[in-house]
Order: C-alpha cells, then sequence, then structure tokens
C-alpha cells in the first residue's frame, strides 16, 4: 500500500471510530506498527489528527448550526442518555433548589427522579410536562418559544433566570471540546445555558460520548466550570483539569 493510501485509510478510520491505537490500525490497514507510527507523525504534524500515547484520536470536527428536531436527538444514543440520567438523580437531595435545562439527556434526568422535595426550575417545555406529571414542585422560565428544541430561550429567559440562585444545575451541550469548552447551535441556548451556570453553587453537564470532540458555534462555558457526566471517556483521555464522571453499566 502506498503512503497516501495508508494515510487515506487512518483518517478514515479514525472518522469512523474516532479513535484507534497503533495495534488495531496496523491490523487494519494491513500494515506494519513502525509505519502506522511514523505515519501517525506526519498526519499529526499537518493537523490531520491528534497522536496520543499508543495511538490516535480524530480532531475535533466543527459542525454547523442546524439542528435536528426533539424527536430525532431522543431516540440517538438512546440507551447511553438513560444510563446518565439515572446516575444524575442520585444526585438530587431533598434541599435542593435545582435548574434543569432543555435537552434529550436532561430530560431522561427527569424520568429517574424518585420522591423528592427538591425544587426544580426549568426552560424546557418536555421537561415541564414530565415534572408536572411525577408532581414534583416546579417552576417553568418564562420567555420565546424555540420549537425546534421546545425550549424558552431569548431575553426575557435569561431576565428570568437572573432571580434564582441554584444548588445544583444540569445542563445539555451539543460539543465538548479542549479548546472551544461546551459549545451549542445557538446563541440563545448559549445565553441561558451561562447564566444558569453563572447562577449555580454545582454543575454538571450530561453529555453521552458522542458529543466529545465536537465544535459548534457558540461556547457557553469553559470545561473548567462544570463537572462532565458521560458514559464514556473518550479515547486517550481528555483533560486532566476537567471533573468527569463516567458511568459504568
Amino acid at each position: 500500500m502506498l503512503t497516501q493510501e495508508r494515510y487515506r485509510a487512518i483518517l478514515e478510520i479514525l472518522e469512523e471510530r474516532d479513535a484507534a491505537t497503533v495495534t488495531e490500525l496496523a491490523a487494519l490497514v494491513g500494515t506494519s506498527e513502525s509505519s502506522i507510527r511514523r505515519d501517525l507523525t506526519v498526519l499529526d504534524r499537518d493537523g490531520k489528527l491528534r497522536k496520543v500515547y499508543g495511538g490516535a484520536t480524530a480532531i475535533a470536527r466543527t459542525e454547523g448550526a442546524i439542528e435536528d428536531e426533539v424527536n430525532v436527538r431522543e431516540v440517538h444514543m438512546s440507551e447511553e442518555k438513560n444510563i446518565i440520567g439515572e446516575y444524575a438523580s442520585g444526585l438530587i437531595n431533598n434541599d435542593d433548589f435545582i435548574y434543569i435545562d432543555s435537552g434529550t439527556t436532561t430530560a431522561r434526568l427527569i424520568d429517574h427522579i424518585v420522591q423528592t422535595k427538591a425544587t426544580f426550575v426549568t426552560n424546557g417545555i418536555i421537561h415541564a410536562q414530565k415534572l408536572l406529571s411525577k408532581g414534583l414542585n416546579a417552576y417553568m422560565i418564562g420567555g420565546r418559544i424555540k420549537p425546534v428544541t421546545a425550549s424558552i430561550v431569548g431575553s426575557e429567559g435569561v431576565r428570568s433566570l437572573l432571580k434564582y440562585n441554584f444548588t445544583k444545575a444540569f445542563i445539555g451541550a451539543n460539543g465538548i471540546d479542549i479548546k472551544a469548552g461546551f459549545t451549542t447551535q445557538d446563541s440563545e441556548e448559549a445565553m441561558m445555558k451561562e447564566k444558569a451556570i453563572e447562577k449555580s453553587f454545582a454543575v454538571f453537564v450530561l453529555a453521552d460520548h458522542s458529543k466529545f470532540r465536537k465544535v459548534y458555534p457558540v461556547t457557553f462555558a469553559e470545561l473548567k466550570k462544570c463537572c462532565i457526566i458521560t458514559d464514556k471517556l473518550p479515547y486517550g483521555g481528555f483533560n486532566d483539569k476537567t471533573v468527569i464522571r463516567e458511568v459504568k453499566t
């Protein structure tokens, strides 16, 4: 196999799998591990991938601003979201005053909440319905309705948030990247998330592993601002200064 063909094969594997070891790449490409190591060095230098100990990872992908409908996102990584939501529900105490951000993973959190005296505030329409059906003490943020995410956003929503002081916040994110931080598609969504984080004592970002190394148009927080709860860490680690709780099944 020619060098350029190996390069293309390596990048295609990482595009599909996000990460791979030298041994895995050598077996899949059909060449020696020493050749793969040299290839990874060149591709890392050219900014095509990120070389890590024992292998390589795909570089962060910059995504567009078009958002999928809620019903589409709901079925993506469904099992992983359920695991994350169940774990996060165990962090809720009776004396908590909690903000729950809109999003399909944060909605799974509500599914697992047992009887509690905690009070909840949300900007998610679906989330408010779920809280109501469980008979929980809940409030909903007022403001402009964003149909694609079934959430409340905009300046009026931000003003509603500013009067609250939360013990905990559970936030959703579209992308997580070391340099870009936590990102989302929409500036109004980002503003709501940013203010909720500022008004909370402890903040947990609920995100499945597919969100890592993706960058969306608007950053709403640095990684150090929040604890990430995920189902699986990205290959090669992430950031030693970031608090991550990996939920085991």
